[in-house]
């Protein structure tokens, strides 16, 4: 039986690789981003793969209520009614109190958080009525707790899984399954600009498969690698006078 994702910001990085990895399992993969050639290469790279599933592009951009909606009907015209989306355009920008400004807040907002919300208002309602279909929202442990440098982006990646978890019981009663995303540092474009230290650094690919298998099994948080998440849950529930001195030791800040 044919099955179908649709993945947003499947142009690099993990949802590159998230793509691949479902075209190797047969999978029809509707690809959005909003660099064309970037679409371009992933469906050539799977060409050349010989994937036995088929990778369709849909160049988007998350930011626009309107086109979101506009895309996912021409998604399910061409490849049929949707088995899974994954809503994973993202970006990142620091943060430092040193030089606060609203600008990078606003942009990971508007990206991340606004993004998906414009994403699952196109699906959801769909999903909902047909009593069916699984979405998976990536946000990152960095979502878990305040980390320096990363207060604009932690704080979207919190509201992401914070909307997820409110969401939870009420897809459940609706027949749609839900996923939250949570990946630890993965190597990508993105994590290529970072200037420090990355523990339990591992490869899209592996990523990719991390999120596959938590898809198909229907779990609500998929977070890798295992051990970093670890570290992060139990440094949440200490209190803050334990807290902060452990981050300022490991992070220099």
């Amino acid at each position: 039986m044919n099955r179908s994702l649709w993945i947003t910001g499947a142009g690099k990085g993990i949802g590159r690789a998230v793509a691949l990895e479902y075209a190797r399992r047969g999978w029809s993969v509707a690809v959005s981003a909003r660099t064309a050639a970037d679409l371009d290469s992933l469906a050539e790279e799977a060409r050349q793969l010989g994937v036995s599933g088929r990778i369709v592009s849909y160049p988007a951009d998350v930011t626009d209520q309107d086109e979101m909606k506009q895309t996912f009907k021409m998604v399910e015209a061409d490849v049929g009614a949707l088995d899974q989306v994954i809503f994973n355009a993202g970006t990142h920008r620091q943060s430092p109190a040193q030089d606060f400004s609203a600008d990078p807040y606003r942009i990971l907002l508007e990206i991340n958080v606004m993004g998906t919300v414009n994403g699952l208002s196109a699906v959801l309602p769909t999903f909902i009525d047909r009593k069916r279909g699984h979405i998976g929202v990536v946000a990152s442990v960095a979502g878990y707790s305040g980390l320096p440098l990363a207060a604009a982006y932690g704080a979207s990646k919190a509201a992401l899984i914070n909307m997820c978890e409110a969401l939870k019981p009420e897809m459940d009663a609706a027949g749609v399954g839900l996923s939250v995303i949570n990946p630890g540092f993965v190597r990508t474009p993105l994590t290529a600009k970072n200037k420090f230290p990355m523990p339990f650094l591992i490869d899209a690919d592996v990523a990719a498969r991390h999120i596959y298998t938590g898809m198909i099994k229907g779990k609500f948080e998929i977070a890798f690698p295992r051990a970093f998440v670890l570290i992060l849950k139990v440094l949440r529930m200490l209190p803050y006078g334990l807290y902060f001195p452990l981050i300022k030791k490991v992070t220099g800040v």
